[in-house]
């Protein structure tokens, strides 16, 4: 279930909730009881090891895989 992050415009608290994602557009109080709440943008954090491929060695137009260079 995703997360979403909120902030009051009364007490200025910042609160997230887990809600599923046909209520995300709901509104949503904070725990202080306001109803005044906006949500906030938030973005994903993806974690993992990609590598770009090497480079290719040797000369010529194509790096060298041909024999041209």
């Amino acid at each position: 279930m995703p997360t979403y992050a909120y902030r009051c415009r009364v007490c200025a608290d910042s609160f997230e909730l887990n809600r599923p994602m046909s209520e995300s557009s709901a509104p949503a109080s904070c725990p202080q009881g306001h109803d005044d709440t906006v949500k906030l943008l938030t973005t994903v954090a993806l974690t993992g090891s990609a590598q770009a491929p090497a480079a290719p060695s040797g000369g010529g137009c194509c790096g060298g895989a041909c024999g041209c260079g």
